[in-house]
C-alpha cells in the first residue's frame, strides 16, 4: 500500500499574497525591494496609496535588528507582493508602484 504525502504550497517570493487588495493598475509599474533577506514585520502602506520618497514603506526585521525600507520614488501603491510576518530573500519584491 503506497502513503501520500500531502505537501503545503510553496511560498514564492515576489508573489501576490493571499490577504492582500486587488493590484490598484494593471499597467507594470516601479518595484521596491527588499535591500536584504529577513521577516516582513510591517507593512505600512495599502494599494491606491500615495507615497513620497522617503517614506517609511514597510519594516523589515533582519540580523535581530528592526530595518525601515524607504520608498525611492513617489507614486501610488499598486500591489503589495509580502504579508506581516513573512520571510523573504534579498531583492525580493515587496511592492508595485506606479
Amino acid at each position: 500500500m503506497l502513503d501520500v504525502v500531502k505537501e503545503a504550497p510553496a511560498v514564492v517570493a515576489g508573489a501576490p499574497a493571499a490577504a492582500g487588495a486587488a493590484p490598484v493598475s494593471n499597467k507594470a509599474g516601479k518595484p521596491i525591494e527588499s535591500p536584504m533577506p529577513g521577516k516582513i514585520l510591517q507593512i505600512l502602506v495599502k494599494p491606491g496609496e500615495t507615497i513620497k520618497s522617503g517614506q517609511t514603506i514597510v519594516v523589515l526585521e533582519a540580523m535581530k535588528m528592526e530595518n525601515s525600507i524607504p520608498a525611492t520614488f513617489d507614486g501610488i501603491v499598486n500591489n503589495i507582493f509580502v504579508e506581516e510576518g513573512q520571510t523573504v530573500p534579498a531583492d525580493a519584491k515587496l511592492i508595485d508602484v506606479i
